[in-house]
């Protein structure tokens, strides 16, 4: 069967963040279609919706749309039945649904999201905090953790840890060192959640020798050899064991699939400790 392909318009008032990730969230369901993607971004004139509006006449897709000025949307919206393509404006049924169950009138400001407010200032505080904890650096500041992520090399602890931050929490990355055992600091701190990841230890192998390629690092062959790494891997992980640790493993999983496993391992441990877990 060919694959099909079509234009898909990507329009917001914004920076485009939310219509893209509905729009990724989407498209990986249709794994037989070829997407030509248009983006559209910081449409809040009548001058730049008819840009768009041209666009889509030279092009024509559906329309997946973000734009909450009423006016401009009205703009777009009648441009595509002009052209007789679908015109989706994704964030309709949400606030509809919301403000006739809040019996509250919904704003219509673009852009409100990107807004600096206490959650975006934490994030950027998680944001300094993982760049500064990372590696090991930093270990006597491990007790101002949420999470402590441990693994041997390669098992995507930092941007593991980068993703967590994005989400608002601290997290520091502790490299876990054949030989040598959990640091004590990690031992002294018994506030932040502690979660260790692994991964098997063929695909590590793999990766190692590709960083040590990538590096022209031949010296240290032995850093991707598959019996010493299936060694520490072991070592590690009956460390963690010992310790009652949750481990994940991250062979099969994407970085925004471990960071989610994270979040919710902490939001679950945190209603513990609050009395609001059972």
């Amino acid at each position: 069967m060919p694959t099909r392909t079509f234009h898909l318009h990507l329009v917001s008032d914004s920076s485009g963040e939310t219509v893209s990730a509905i729009a990724r969230a989407c498209l990986v369901q249709l794994p037989d279609v070829h997407t030509e993607q248009h983006l559209w971004w910081l449409v809040r004139t009548r001058g730049q919706a008819m840009r768009v509006i041209e666009g889509v006449r030279e092009q024509p897709g559906v329309i997946l749309c973000t734009v909450v000025d009423p006016e401009i949307r009205s703009l777009l919206e009648q441009g595509c039945r002009e052209a007789d393509v679908p015109f989706i404006p994704v964030l309709d049924p949400v606030m509809q649904t919301l403000g006739a169950y809040l019996q509250v009138e919904m704003g219509r400001q673009p852009g409100r999201q990107h807004l600096p407010d206490a959650d975006y200032f934490r994030r950027i505080d998680a944001m300094h905090f993982a760049i500064e904890l990372d590696d090991g650096q930093g270990m006597d500041r491990l007790g101002d953790a949420d999470v402590i992520i441990m693994g041997v090399s390669r098992t995507s602890k930092t941007p593991t840890c980068m993703y967590l931050a994005n989400r608002g929490l601290k997290a520091a990355n502790v490299p876990m060192v054949p030989g040598i055992g959990i640091p004590p600091e990690v031992l002294a701190c018994p506030r932040p959640l502690k979660v260790a990841l692994t991964r098997d230890p063929r695909s590590l192998a793999d990766i190692r020798r590709t960083r040590l390629r990538v590096m022209n690092d031949a010296a240290n062959a032995e850093y991707a050899d598959l019996e010493r790494v299936r060694e520490e891997v072991q070592e590690a992980r009956r460390m963690f064991t010992r310790h009652g640790w949750p481990v994940i493993d991250v062979t099969r999983r994407s970085i925004e699939e471990t960071a989610a496993t994270i979040v919710q391992l902490h939001r679950n441990r945190q209603a513990k400790l609050t009395g609001g877990g059972s």
